[in-house]
């Protein structure tokens, strides 16, 4: 899978992974998540997530990445937002009150792109990504966040062969192989989504379910 990959299906609003509100999971996780007032987050692949504005609202900051152009600006305007843009050599950076949207390719950043962001909130970020490139992605974000870093993910979990992603499955079994090294994993909610993913049912998909994890770092 490559960067036109993704930029085709913007193109195209093939964006079947777009909710048009806030992701149930965060507004009842995000507690269990957050540990101080002042926290960071960081939001990878976050497209024009809805979930941008409620972080901006309870979170000290929030910088997010996404590759396509298109993304970012439809988000600015569905949200009637004015962002000051810049171009630097890695990115191109959208800043608006305490939100921050960086787009470019999340394999280019660094830790000092981040400013020490001690949460992450990944909803559609780990299952973006074909099971040769996930590995990949865990480690680039073991590498530029800060050991302390918990984070919220939300996996999906089906028989992979009755349907090409994205979004792909990921077992509770690969969250463990991925994160089980560095993190302490609890999973706080699984729920059958099947029936309310009627473009996934119509594809043949037998079983979907949701997963809920809270990584925090592991104490030694």
């Amino acid at each position: 899978m490559d960067t036109n990959f993704w930029h085709e299906r913007w193109a195209k609003s093939e964006i079947g992974f777009h909710l048009n509100e806030v992701n149930p999971h965060l507004i009842q996780h995000f507690a269990a998540l957050k540990q101080k007032s002042n926290a960071s987050v960081f939001v990878p692949l976050c497209g024009k997530s809805k979930d941008l504005i409620w972080l901006a609202e309870h979170a000290e900051k929030v910088i997010g990445i996404e590759l396509s152009k298109k993304a970012v600006d439809d988000f600015f305007k569905e949200n009637n937002i004015t962002a000051n843009v810049t171009q630097g050599e890695r990115f191109l950076t959208y800043r608006y009150e305490n939100l921050t949207l960086l787009c470019g390719d999340l394999f280019q950043l660094t830790a000092a792109d981040l400013n020490d962001c001690q949460l992450v909130y990944d909803r559609a970020s780990l299952i973006a990504f074909p099971a040769d490139m996930r590995a990949r992605y865990v480690e680039k974000l073991n590498e530029i966040l800060p050991n302390k870093a918990q984070r919220l993910l939300v996996t999906v979990d089906y028989p992979q062969h009755e349907m090409s992603g994205p979004p792909f499955s990921v077992t509770p079994d690969e969250v463990q192989q991925h994160f089980s090294a560095r993190y302490e994993i609890q999973c706080l909610a699984s729920e059958d989504i099947l029936e309310q993913s009627k473009r996934f049912k119509a594809k043949g998909v037998s079983r979907m379910l949701e997963h809920v994890f809270l990584l925090t770092d592991k104490v030694v």
